[in-house]
């Protein structure tokens, strides 16, 4: 009947009908004259309205959708809410335009965000439209709602109370906006709300204890917001919450110590993430909390929880996850910690924790980060953490450690960080560790040795005196004696002083006669401080027989320079070993070894080299020379890049270290820049895209390093290399079949290191079993996109929500499982510059004028 009355009062309002009003008007004047002919106009008058009727769905209905219609029109309840909604909200982007007077499209999807079930509205869902305004009371006409979505936008205004008369509501989704005001206590009341994420508003009051009433309810978010109180009890009981987070609020009081305190055979408490840190909270952690067998992610950092760590906490066998830092703990490490199986981050610094570390964490098999800073730790490191291979962050800084290094931690190889620094340790550093970690790692141990910047250590212990056997004396040196010992140790170094004269005229002599041989150029542009190397190829001969070829650069310096610099290990892979070479003039380089038995013969060697050596691009680490040794040593020079590889930067940085988005977009834009000049301009597949192969100078511009080195190595060489590129989670997957990889994987595997700039996430740890582009694409569908971006970026969403979102989607087209749906790097790039236009400067150096443009 509704949808008559509703159909009627259009018809009503046609210009037809008034015009039938006034012919009525003239037959009842001239009624006299008619009246023989009333009976028949009243008939002609029924066949009028149905003609007009069907003339007017005809015409008027059908072109508002565009398309077939249902039949189906929103109901007047829900017509009136949805225009109330739009006029209380600002649409600066005009995404509401299809939201016409007259109530029809709206559920038959001609409006936008607008999804109906039998003419009520059930989905209302404008994420990133820059909505502004305020959610109207009115809202809570739409008695058929389920999801609300407005996430990432700007509105402000209060969270309406009458969304808790919604009997149908299942999910609420206003985070990332300007909210304000309280958490309406009436959301409790919805019997079938599972999920209320509020996060990153301006919220404040208190946590309401009602919405422990919402018993489907098992995500809850609150974070980011300005909350003040106590957390409520009857949180802490629920029998459907499965991810609570209230961090970076300003909660106060104890912590409950009633989790699970409801729990019974039939009514399991299924908590997998208490999160609450950033907050002001008090007392002893809970032990109850031993209790949710379940959990996965515990996280009380930044708060003021005093006492012990419970035994209790070590029956969670689930616990991946457990941060603690940054409170006022006083007591010793727990040895059960070690029944923590699944744990991954253990995290716990700048606390009061003294005793020793316990032996037994080194049964902690899936540990990947261990932080320990800051706190009062005495003894020993235990050697038993030698045995946890997936260690990738060590940090024991700051304590009262003592002992040695133990070298079992040398075994550990996903090893990227470590940290013993300011502790009372001794002897000498692990050689391996030495050469892996810079002096920052060890610095304010007074007798450790064996480390860059430390003095070395004795070779051997100091011989102790031996006593006379008693009965024999020492016979006293004669005046004799005393002068021919004198006069053999004046003539030793008479001696030595011969030998150092003689070689140095033999050295002066070689020097003088390398340029009339035409093979010292390099030496003589050495004598030059500040010269350049000329364009082109520059040739020098060692002294061993070797050959050194360098190109155009800033540094120029002979095989003996090379061969007698001082090395310091930074990395190895499938190619070779990589060293940090610092010559004689203190200047660096990076000096990549390959493995002699999987390079081309010296032939083939040089002639790909030679081409390789002559590419130049801002965001190309420079080929700058290569030396072929006489017992076939191949080595590769390159610049030294200060600030190491993206993989480092961005998942071995400090916790106060932030990366902003700009910073991230123009890393983005400039792998993207490289890789489009190797595709367009040189015909270069790289087959080996990782963020551990794209490095970073002084001022954080991307560089791609190891590209076109497959040009140098067998074809089984090359094989192997892109089997462990798969391994790391950057390979495509047709790589498997196709076996030699193209420009589509390659985009596939720039489109995995976007999605870590995203995300924060390395794609070799495996998420949930899933690779990275798997789970970005599985949580988008779920709609909960902000779980996917970095919580670094999350803060600065409001402002750059587009530019995450647009970035974000031109990943997943990079590593669409699809070669063929994959865009080419230049339409990538494009892209890029759409979505944040790259301010043009020219570049320094000698990699070339300016940035060169998609256009060339």
């Amino acid at each position: 009947m509704e949808v008559e009355n509703r159909l009627f009062d259009v018809f009503y309002n046609c210009p037809f009908h008034r015009l039938a009003r006034e012919w009525c008007c003239i037959s009842y004047k001239k009624k006299e004259k008619w009246k023989i002919h009333l009976q028949l106009r009243v008939h002609l008058w029924s066949f009028v309205q149905v003609f007009l009727f069907s003339q007017l769905l005809i015409h008027s209905v059908q072109p508002v959708w565009s398309q077939d219609w249902d039949g189906v029109v929103v109901t007047q309840a829900d017509f009136q809410a949805l225009q109330a909604f739009k006029q209380e909200l600002l649409d600066p982007k005009g995404f509401l335009k299809s939201w016409n007077d007259s109530g029809y499209g709206a559920c038959s999807g001609g409006w936008v965000g607008i999804k109906c079930a039998q003419g009520q509205v059930i989905v209302i869902q404008l994420p990133w439209r820059g909505l502004g305004g305020r959610i109207t009371e009115k809202i809570g006409q739409l008695q058929a709602l389920r999801k609300l979505s407005l996430h990432d936008n700007a509105i402000g205004g209060s969270i309406p109370q009458s969304l808790g008369v919604l009997p149908d509501l299942r999910g609420v989704q206003l985070f990332n906006n300007r909210l304000s005001g309280s958490i309406p206590a009436s959301l409790g009341t919805c019997p079938l709300l599972q999920t209320l994420d509020l996060s990153n508003n301006s919220l404040t009051g208190p946590i309401p204890d009602s919405l422990a009433n919402a018993t489907k309810l098992f995500r809850l978010n609150v974070s980011f917001n300005s909350l003040s109180g106590s957390i409520p009890v009857s949180l802490t009981q629920s029998s459907s919450l499965i991810f609570l987070a209230l961090q970076y609020n300003n909660l106060s009081g104890p912590l409950p110590d009633s989790w699970g305190a409801t729990q019974t055979k039939s009514n399991t408490i299924q908590f997998q993430s208490v999160t609450v840190d950033h907050n002001f909270l008090s007392g002893h952690i809970p032990a109850s909390l031993g209790k949710l067998g379940a959990l996965q992610e515990i996280n009380l950092s930044n708060n003021q929880i005093t006492g012990v760590i419970p035994v209790e906490l070590g029956g969670l066998s689930r616990l991946r996850t457990l941060d603690i830092s940054n409170n006022a703990l006083n007591a010793s490490l727990p040895i059960n910690l070690s029944n923590l199986s699944s744990l991954s981050v253990l995290k716990l610094e700048n606390n009061n924790l003294d005793s020793q570390i316990p032996e037994q964490l080194g049964r902690l098999h899936n540990l990947s980060v261990l932080i320990l800073k800051r706190n009062q730790l005495t003894g020993p490191i235990p050697a038993t953490l030698g045995n946890i291979s997936t260690l990738t962050q060590l940090d024991f800084s700051q304590n009262k450690l003592s002992g040695e290094i133990p070298d079992s931690l040398s075994n550990i190889q996903s090893l990227i960080s470590l940290n013993v620094s300011y502790n009372n340790l001794s002897g000498p550093v692990p050689p391996p560790l030495s050469r892996k970690f810079n002096s920052s790692s060890f610095i304010g141990n007074l007798q450790l040795c064996g480390f860059s910047g430390a003095s070395s250590c004795p070779s051997s212990a100091p011989s102790q005196t031996v006593p006379p056997p008693p009965g024999k004396h020492k016979r006293k040196l004669s005046t004799k004696d005393i002068i021919l010992i004198a006069a053999g140790a004046l003539l030793i170094v008479l001696l030595i002083l011969c030998c150092i004269l003689l070689y140095c005229l033999i050295r002066k002599k070689q020097t003088a006669s390398k340029p009339r041989n035409g093979q010292a150029a390099a030496t003589a542009a050495r004598g030059e401080k500040g010269a350049q190397a000329a364009a082109g190829d520059v040739e020098a001969g060692a002294d061993n027989g070797g050959k050194l070829v360098q190109f155009d650069g800033p540094m120029v310096f002979t095989a003996d320079d090379l061969l007698c610099a001082t090395a310091e290990i930074m990395g190895k892979s499938t190619y070779g070993t990589v060293y940090k070479a610092t010559l004689e003039d203190g200047s660096q380089v990076a000096v990549k070894r390959l493995r002699e038995k999987i390079t081309k013969s010296n032939r083939e060697f040089e002639t790909e080299v030679n081409m390789l050596g002559k590419i130049r691009h801002p965001n190309l680490l420079a080929l700058r020379a290569y030396y072929l040794g006489p017992k076939g040593e191949k080595l590769l020079v390159f610049d030294y890049m200060p600030k190491g590889s993206l993989a480092t930067y961005l998942h071995a940085r400090g916790p106060d270290t932030t990366i902003d988005w700009p910073t991230r977009m123009n890393l983005a834009q400039g792998m993207t820049r490289g890789l489009f000049y190797l595709h367009n301009h040189e015909n270069i597949i790289h087959g080996n895209l990782t963020s551990s192969n794209v490095l970073l100078d002084e001022h954080t511009n991307a560089k791609i390093a190891d590209y076109g080195l497959s040009r140098l190595m067998t074809t089984a060489a090359n094989t192997n290399v892109i089997a462990t590129a798969g391994a790391l989670g950057y390979r495509a997957p047709e790589l498997s079949k196709l076996k030699k990889a193209n420009t589509k994987t390659d985009v596939y595997s720039l489109g995995v290191i976007i999605l870590e700039l995203l995300t924060g996430k390395s794609p070799s740890e495996a998420t949930n079993g899933v690779d990275l582009p798997q789970w970005v694409a599985s949580i988008v569908k779920e709609e909960w996109t902000n779980e996917v971006f970095d919580v670094e970026l999350m803060k600065d969403a409001p402002t750059i929500g587009d530019e995450l979102l647009n970035t974000l989607k031109l990943a997943l087209h990079c590593v669409d499982p699809s070669p063929s749906a994959r865009p080419e790097v230049q339409q990538v790039l494009q892209q890029l510059e759409e979505i944040r236009p790259a301010e043009t400067a020219g570049s320094s150096g000698d990699d070339g004028a300016a940035i060169p443009s998609t256009s060339e």
